[in-house]
């Protein structure tokens, strides 16, 4: 179900200074709508590319994945792919490989998983480095639980890069509630 170092574990102070160097700017995103939740780790700076697919109010998890690779690409594609991933080692009712991953994975080095139980409901609301933030696309609500990369705005833009150099605007509706 991925590879992740098993915890705890001992490192010597260079390396987990260099490792932490590399992953403090990640936080955990989940993602609910009416299937159930998805959480994921990913980079800070998607913060406003998935703040930006809210503003398009879609109304389910598929059509926000469509609007993230829009404005992030590989982001869309990590998140489809490791719920692919998901969906191939974890059955219904069996769900033994995400508690493993849960169990022995940093928080940081989790896998995109489904929110099937207790276990990954209290992982998704788990910060993550710089936080954790949930987008609830039914409630149209984005829930800031532990967020200390920066502020969320209702409106706002940055650069997209692919596949040509733009500066996307954004400006949520005004049925969507920023909390806090």
């Amino acid at each position: 179900m991925g590879r992740c170092r098993r915890r705890p574990r001992p490192d010597p102070i260079p390396q987990l200074e260099s490792e932490l160097s590399q992953s403090m700017n990640v936080m955990r995103y989940t993602i609910i709508d009416r299937s159930g939740a998805v959480s994921f780790v990913a980079d800070c700076a998607a913060l406003n590319r998935i703040v930006a697919a809210c503003a398009a109010n879609p109304p389910d998890l598929p059509h926000f994945l469509s609007e993230v690779a829009y404005l992030e690409p590989q982001l869309a594609e990590y998140v489809e792919s490791g719920l692919a991933v998901f969906d191939e080692h974890n059955l219904p009712e069996k769900h033994d490989s995400i508690h493993q991953a849960i169990a022995y994975c940093r928080p940081h080095e989790l896998p995109v998983f489904r929110v099937v139980d207790d276990v990954t409901r209290q992982a998704s609301l788990q910060p993550v480095k710089a936080g954790v933030v949930i987008f609830n696309l039914l409630a149209h609500r984005i829930v800031q639980i532990q967020n200390t990369y920066a502020e969320i705005r209702r409106q706002g833009r940055f650069l997209v890069r692919v596949p040509e150099r733009r500066v996307h605007r954004y400006e949520l509706p005004a049925d969507w509630a920023l909390v806090p």
